[in-house]
């Protein structure tokens, strides 16, 4: 496919009138389960809402600082209420660009977030405002990718396109076409998210989730015609579609893999130049030209002493008229009318000292059911993308070869990045990239002994490559399951968990909770039915903005109606519990 980026609203002070609308419109992650168009949402001239005056000024603690929380506490602010960030480790969240110690300075590696499809288009409202340039990612078989090679059981092939791998991997690429067209409407529920037809994609995906809740990815696999030979379906777990191997999905339930594949966020990816973490920072110092209360020149460091977010949070309980009290680290106790909760579910349950009437016992057993993906990476620093380099054989004969390709293997390393920003120019190698049971294989190990393991596996893949000539600083890595306040990568539901994830995703329509459980809003990645995309924590900020502005007495221009307003029209799925 070509990479495109969409064309994102500006903010409310900044954006033009939308216009109309192309009669064919880009792909988005804003189905199938909640249909609600949160890029238009944001490029409305009316603006998200409002609160009343008499709030005007009113703290809301917004509890982690990530992409979900800065969204949120951006958008809040912009209201005219105070949000007060907590953050325990430092802003950003998975969205963390580091630094090459004694490297060249202009190197990075993405430790989280790394690529994001054009289908991501509210998060692209956000990039844009930030004033952030993409570039095309090097996914493996992308066009501005050079080339690819496919080691699998020792046999390695090299390719440009897909045109040049053998056929047994086209016969795996139609059947993985077929096995979505005949069990998943897929080209019908494409164009309805296209079309942005709700009641076509309501009416598809309901027969599908109670079709397909109790299935596995890999039991989907395994029940369609075309995936009958094993040997095509262990070759598409290790090669899979757009970003590569998808084998460590296989025991995940279907529809997790279904809302990928229909929102094209595994199509042509871009990565941020200069590092996804300038958009929660820049996020976190942007001066909004027009806001209610607040003068010009706020921001949100402004809001806060020395520019900086409150500690950890260690407790969180009720107090005395329905308001949510906070604990942080430095022992400091400020109650709130509101508070938006964005960090990784599980710290409600270890890290903070949490009450229990926080949430209803049904949103607690949806947390504690939650399921986390392991995952890690390891970058090194180098002098130049010398991969570009043509390839000689073992008689010093030019191939017409890279020297070194973006690599999928069933090896320890699994996946291989090659990133450069032009010839001669400094570099980063990303030598692995791993989920699940292959990220806990690196766990014990330090960078640097990762670092020699996955040298040894390249090294058995391209002979005459020295590699290690080629780097100029030591190893970064990261195991986000060994991350303190993260404990895995991304939240993943197993077959049968569709009921916990509505729970969670619809937690900001607390009209239908008891009195006393309202006012303490989820949100992030985790929450979000597109785990994993920083789209799902952009949604479900904007999600909990609208949760506290009706809380607190606000409402949306009639002409610009909310997530909320929306709810009974287009809310998820409902399946029976008995």
């Amino acid at each position: 496919m070509t990479s495109t980026v969409p064309t994102a609203a500006h903010e409310q002070d900044e954006r033009q009138p939308a216009g109309e609308q192309p009669a064919q419109r880009p792909l988005t992650m804003f189905g199938p389960d909640f249909p609600f168009a949160y890029d238009d949402y944001l490029a409305h001239p009316a603006g998200l809402g409002a609160v009343p005056p008499a709030a005007h000024g009113s703290e809301v603690a917004v509890i982690g600082g990530g992409l979900s929380g800065l969204v949120a506490a951006y958008e809040l602010m912009k209201m005219g209420l105070k949000p007060v960030v907590y953050e325990a480790d430092q802003l950003g969240g998975r969205l963390r660009t580091a630094a090459f110690e004694g490297g060249d300075p202009s190197l990075r590696a993405e430790m989280g977030a790394m690529r994001f499809p054009p289908s991501s288009t509210a998060l692209q409202h956000y990039i844009d405002l930030a004033g952030l340039q993409t570039t095309p990612f090097p996914n493996p078989l992308a066009p501005d990718t050079p080339s690819t090679v496919v080691d699998l059981k020792g046999e390695s092939h090299y390719a440009r396109t897909l045109e040049d791998l053998p056929p047994v991997y086209h016969q795996v690429m139609e059947a993985w076409n077929a096995c979505l067209e005949e069990g998943a409407d897929f080209s019908a529920m494409q164009r309805a998210i296209r079309e942005r037809d709700v009641p076509r994609i309501r009416e598809i995906w309901s027969r599908l989730v109670e079709k397909l809740d109790n299935q596995t990815f890999y039991g989907y696999l395994c029940d369609s015609p075309a995936f009958s030979s094993f040997r095509h379906r262990e070759i598409f777990g290790q090669v899979g579609f757009g970003t590569g191997g998808w084998d460590t999905d296989f025991p995940n339930s279907i529809l997790e893999i279904l809302r990928v594949v229909y929102t094209g966020a595994d199509d042509d990816h871009r990565g941020i130049v200069g590092g996804c973490q300038q958009l929660p920072l820049r996020l976190w110092e942007r001066e909004p030209g027009k806001l209610v209360h607040w003068p010009q020149g706020t921001s949100l460091a402004s809001l806060h002493p020395d520019g900086a977010p409150r500690p950890a949070v260690t407790r969180l309980h009720r107090t005395a008229g329905n308001r949510v009290t906070v604990t942080d680290a430095g022992g400091n106790i400020r109650t709130y009318p509101a508070a938006v909760f964005t960090g990784q579910s599980w710290l409600l349950l270890s890290r903070i000292d949490c009450d229990d009437a926080l949430l209803p016992i049904d949103h607690w057993t949806a947390v504690e059911r939650t399921h986390y993906m392991e995952s890690s990476k390891l970058f090194v620093p180098v002098d130049r993308p010398f991969w570009l380099d043509e390839a000689v054989d073992d008689k010093g004969r030019r191939t017409g070869r890279d020297t070194m390709s973006m690599t999928l293997t069933d090896r320890m390393t699994r996946g291989t990045y090659l990133l450069d920003d032009g010839p001669d120019r400094p570099a980063v190698i990303c030598l692995s990239y791993t989920w699940c049971d292959d990220s806990l294989k690196w766990l014990p190990l330090d960078a640097n002994e990762r670092m020699e393991v996955m040298l040894k596996s390249l090294g058995e893949i391209y002979p005459g490559v020295d590699i290690r000539k080629h780097i100029t600083g030591d190893p970064l890595t990261v195991s986000w399951e060994d991350e303190p306040y993260f404990l895995g990568a991304f939240k993943a539901n197993l077959p049968g968990h569709y009921r916990y994830q509505r729970r969670l995703f619809t937690h900001f329509m607390q009209d239908r909770l008891p009195a006393d459980r309202r006012g303490l809003f989820l949100a992030g990645d985790d929450i979000s039915w597109t785990a994993g995309w920083a789209e799902g924590a952009v949604q479900t900020a904007l999600n909990a903005v609208w949760g506290v502005m009706h809380h607190l007495g606000g409402a949306c221009d009639p002409a610009n109606p909310g997530p909320g307003d929306a709810f009974d029209r287009i809310e998820p799925v409902l399946l029976p519990e008995d």
